[in-house]
């Protein structure tokens, strides 16, 4: 997924490599349900992928197998939570809310049940298997849907706290889930609150605002044209699609020369669209750019290639930025 001079750059940065955050989902709800029986965990044929072996064995009481029913599994990760069970469905995000999405308007967030869906290997995760796999329409479609939380993590930091957070929601939860590796974005005093972006890195000439998996690819953007060409680039978080934090992305707007914004997404109906909503209805008017999955026929790769060839990655994104700077 990254470069060699990507490479270079996070161990420049002083950033450790850990693991994908599908793995820590995993550690996080087997340690939860370690002290907590009334966790329980629904797949659709997808304890494999999404790396619940380890919590099978460890509760196997505890995990429900509906077999390839995504529908189904929204139905019953509904009912479980509806009878106070603090109850996770998990699935491929590319199928959770396409094939379920009115599962998962009416059954949960119309009927208000406390359930958390998980979106594994979401985004381009799938990779060579191509647009049937890919989940790029997710965050638009969810963001329509009233009475849902919609957490995409950017590392391990992340990801543990929300997990801890879904466990304890009263309300709707979506967390959205890829595959790879990712390097750790926090100190260990960072504080987690779900609607509240983290600023990763300050500076004012620009703001790089990204979720999930791009969040990596920003911040090495931002250290290479610090570097390279002296500039400043603030890097913000967005850990929460919905709710938003509007003051976050209002103050990036109004204190930074320029902003882009970074997605592992379609670019339509997604956090680029929503911060632009933001800024505008705020009257802010800054150079502005959406980085994600234009309107296309998405080529076929792995997630590495993907990101290079649509220019998420920091050699990418450090163009995009100089190109944003130099018409302004």
């Amino acid at each position: 997924m990254f470069s060699p001079a990507a490479i270079a750059m996070a161990e420049k940065l002083g950033l450790q490599k850990g693991r994908a955050n599908l793995e820590v989902f995993a550690a996080t709800l087997e340690s939860l349900a370690g002290t907590d029986s009334s966790i329980v965990a629904v797949t659709s044929d997808s304890r494999g992928s999404g790396k619940l072996g380890g919590f099978a064995k460890a509760f196997p009481k505890q995990l429900v197998e509906v077999g390839i029913a995504e529908q189904n599994l929204v139905g019953v990760t509904a009912g479980l939570a509806a009878c106070g069970k603090k109850a996770f469905g998990v699935s491929p995000g590319c199928f959770l809310t396409a094939r379920s999405l009115e599962q998962i308007k009416n059954d949960i967030c119309y009927s208000d049940v406390p359930a958390a869906l998980i979106g594994i290997s979401s985004g381009v995760s799938y990779g060579a298997l191509g647009t049937t796999h890919h989940s790029l329409h997710d965050l638009a479609v969810l963001r329509a849907i009233n009475n849902l939380d919609v957490v995409v993590p950017a590392d391990n930091f992340e990801t543990r706290e929300a997990i801890r957070a879904a466990s304890q929601a009263k309300r709707p939860f979506f967390v959205r889930f890829g595959k790879a590796a990712m390097y750790g974005l926090h100190g260990e005093a960072t504080s987690f609150e779900v609607g509240r972006a983290i600023t990763v890195r300050d500076g004012t000439d620009l703001a790089f605002i990204a979720t999930g998996e791009t969040v990596i690819q920003a911040l090495l953007a931002a250290g290479e044209l610090e570097a390279r060409h002296g500039l400043a680039c603030r890097v913000i978080s967005v850990h929460t699609i919905k709710p938003l934090d509007n003051e976050a992305i209002f103050q990036a707007g109004l204190e930074c020369g320029a902003v882009i914004t970074v997605e592992e997404h379609s670019i339509h109906g997604g956090l680029g669209e929503a911060c632009a909503s933001v800024l505008l209805q705020a009257g802010v008017s800054k150079p502005f750019k959406i980085v994600g999955i234009p309107d296309e026929e998405t080529v076929t790769g792995a997630q590495a290639d993907i990101f290079r060839h649509y220019g998420i990655s920091m050699e990418g994104l450090s163009q995009t930025a100089l190109n944003l700077l130099q018409s302004a």
